[in-house]
């Protein structure tokens, strides 16, 4: 028997659930942040990307899915319907953050890239199914206008909306992350890697 890093264990520990509250304050101040400077972008995810990368895939997708909740019921009902876009998020950043991708400033730029990837993919159906494939960002929806005048597939034109704006803004928002994980305490960042140890027989 030995100890070994599972990427898909988690624990109910004090500091896990100390740490949601804090990446969904953490996901609020970024949305703010991005309101008041009018920003093209919605950085509302540091939070749940950082906690991803402390507590694993799965800490992060609660942290990404509790922010979506009350931002929906306090804010904007529309943020409902992203959720799952903040859990797959939570979970991709988590998965390749306990698989060694946030040793470097390179390694958090692929993570930025994969998760921005990732939120693609999830929003573009949303968009379309619920938005006529728009995603309400002046920049993004302006190429959408573009792409539907010249090619008629609302399908790309969604695709192309969301990759403008959601690829630039996941990768600003895992390298804010990362920043921030690395100027946390050795003793911090090792207690939540403590937790994600499992027992296991070989």
């Amino acid at each position: 028997m030995n100890t070994k890093q599972n990427v898909w264990s988690f624990r109910f520990s004090t500091a896990a659930l100390v740490l949601i509250p804090v990446a969904v304050g953490i996901n609020y101040i970024g949305k703010l942040f991005a309101g008041v400077l009018k920003l093209p972008l919605w950085l509302d995810a540091i939070g749940t990307v950082l906690s991803s990368m402390l507590a694993g895939p799965i800490i992060g997708a609660i942290s990404g899915l509790i922010n979506n909740i009350i931002y929906g019921l306090t804010v904007d009902p529309i943020s409902f319907i992203y959720a799952l876009t903040s859990v797959f998020m939570g979970l991709v950043a988590g998965y390749m953050a306990m698989k060694g991708w946030i040793g470097s400033w390179g390694k958090a730029i692929v993570v930025g890239l994969t998760v921005g990837l990732t939120a693609v993919v999830i929003s573009t159906p949303l968009n379309v199914w619920f938005w006529g494939g728009q995603t309400g960002n002046i920049w993004g929806d302006a190429l959408f206008t573009y792409m539907m005048a010249q090619t008629g597939s609302i399908w790309l034109a969604s695709f192309l909306d969301e990759l403008v704006v959601d690829l630039p803004d996941k990768l600003i928002t895992v390298l804010a992350a990362y920043g921030i994980y690395r100027l946390l305490p050795k003793s911090l960042t090792l207690l939540y890697k403590n937790n994600n140890r499992t027992e296991s027989i070989d």
